[in-house]
């Protein structure tokens, strides 16, 4: 007999794995159901900020800028281990936006989202000895403000952790290729059918009483591919509108701890971000596409923009040859009608269909990484009436695995201490990125000879027992998965290094879970 679940979530990004957490707690029992990796695909593409979005102010997004740097706070709390304060400098262009709509736009920014733990806006003066590095000396003053920092697949991962933690069954690299309401004897349910993408290709059936259709840019064809016809003809017509963004990787900019966020020309921003210790992220493009496939890549053509971009304001200007890392991604946002994709909307849209008051399928639209926990809460609120026994909301209180610390760098301190043998730098990216888990990885280990098999060097180095860990409890099963979403360690190491960790995962993933 098939297994019965309350809720099936089709979908492993940022907003199915929240929903997924947000649920389990709720009493609900759920199945998380995602076609590749968790975060495989808009979750791991994006800029790696929580923000409430200064731009969209322009587009008087009030709502949805309030609404995120709320959760700009609830996010700190819950995760202090993956999320961190990032400083701000915004370079005062005369030729665009003048410095009194800047101030306004600020103070509205400080303000608007309630009591904030980040310290307020303020003007500068340049040269200034950190916060004009690397800037021409065209630039006479500039603005500061503050925002977040987040390694956004492992926020993901770690939202699905919280979900099996509260007895959610996590399928990866499972797809439901089919759903229908039906007659199970007295009861009506949603049936699922399963498709594993293993080497057997096994088919499972489940029920659920309710769907959430949470599979970001395979939304709407999920819709058309999965569903019987008279379920298919019953749902309302909404789009999604593909917008690619890209991303390039150079060496460090400048030294100081602080971010750019830079005017251009044709009225975009793009940021300069420090990233992962020696390098700069910057991005990103805005270009509407048709099909998932047409955002695998960066084009030349964005390459040449982002350099442009930036290259107005740098004293050093940057050249293709400077680029060692790039990434490309598909934002799935909710079609307003909006034919300039930098103005299309960024905030989320829930389309609910229930035939007869019964069987939900709730389908998410659009979204940003730093709403994700209201659009979870927003999700189950609409939900609610179709499951009497789902409890109040709570994830605005609780912490995410690894975050019941007091600070990052307390909490890296303390680790440091009970492990002396091994070196502090290490020690403190394994803390960045598994908090008060660490323990767990590194189990009894004495020093670096007790770690396994080693590949990269430094606080950068990847071994074997963060790899057994990953594969264990996160989900782990490809190269990939291990070195640019669970660890980023892949972005540190050479291609000989790179080549030999991929070696042994391939060879450990069977060797641990069979």
């Amino acid at each position: 007999m098939a297994e019965m679940f309350d809720l099936a979530i089709i979908g492993g990004g940022i907003n199915g794995c929240g929903i997924a957490r947000d649920a389990v707690g709720r009493g609900l029992k759920v199945a998380l159901i995602e076609q590749q990796d968790l975060a495989g695909a808009t979750s791991s593409w994006s800029s790696k900020l929580i923000h409430g979005g200064l731009r969209y102010l322009e587009q008087y997004e009030f709502r949805l800028v309030r609404e995120a740097l709320q959760e700009r706070e609830v996010l700190l709390r819950a995760a202090p281990h993956l999320i961190a304060p990032l400083e701000f400098v915004l370079p005062h262009d005369r030729s665009m936006r003048p410095a009194w709509m800047i101030r306004c736009g600020l103070w509205m920014y400080d303000n608007i989202g309630g009591r904030t733990t980040l310290p307020k806006s303020r003007g500068l003066n340049f040269p200034h000895p950190q916060y004009s590095a690397a800037l021409k000396a065209d630039y006479v003053r500039g603005f500061l403000y503050s925002d977040a920092q987040v390694d956004d697949s492992r926020l993901t991962i770690l939202n699905a952790v919280a979900a099996q933690a509260g007895g959610a069954k996590v399928f990866t690299r499972t797809q439901c290729v089919g759903a229908a309401r039906a007659s199970e004897g007295a009861n009506k349910t949603w049936q699922l059918t399963l498709k594993s993408n293993g080497f057997d290709g096994a088919n499972t059936q489940i029920n659920a009483g309710g769907i959430v259709n949470a599979a970001g840019p395979w939304v709407a064809l999920w819709l058309k591919q999965s569903l019987v016809e008279t379920d298919r003809q019953a749902i309302a017509k909404t789009g999604v509108k593909l917008v690619k963004g890209s991303h390039i990787i150079v060496p460090r900019v400048h030294q100081q701890p602080h971010a750019y966020i830079l005017q251009n020309d044709d009225e975009r921003v793009v940021f300069i971000i420090p990233y992962r210790g020696e390098f700069s992220l910057i991005g990103t493009t805005d270009l509407a596409i048709n099909t998932v496939e047409e955002g695998a890549v960066i084009t030349p053509a964005e390459t040449d923009y982002l350099l442009r971009a930036v290259n107005r304001y740098l004293s050093a200007p940057l050249k293709t040859s400077d680029i060692v890392s790039s990434y490309a991604g598909v934002r799935p946002l909710y079609d307003d009608g909006s034919d300039n994709p930098s103005e299309i909307t960024r905030d989320y849209v829930l389309k609910l269909d229930a035939q007869n008051d019964a069987l939900p399928l709730l389908s998410v639209y659009g979204g940003k990484i730093t709403t994700y926990r209201r659009l979870a809460e927003h999700a189950l609120q609409d939900l609610a009436p179709y499951f009497s026994n789902m409890k109040s909301a709570w994830t605005h209180t609780a912490t995410l695995p690894g975050g019941d610390i007091e600070s990052l760098g307390a909490h890296t301190m303390a680790v440091q201490r009970l492990f002396t043998g091994i070196p502090s730098d290490f020690i403190a990216a394994l803390c960045a990125r598994h908090g008060s888990r660490v323990k767990a990885v590194l189990g009894d280990a004495k020093g670096l000879n007790d770690l396994g098999a080693k590949f990269g060097q430094g606080h950068n180095l990847l071994c074997e027992r963060e790899i057994d860990y990953v594969i264990r409890y996160e989900w782990a099963r490809t190269p990939e998965d291990i070195l640019w979403r669970r660890t980023k360690c892949g972005l540190h190491m050479d291609a000989q290094a790179r080549e030999q960790a991929a070696a042994f995962i391939v060879q450990r993933v069977p060797a641990l879970i069979g």
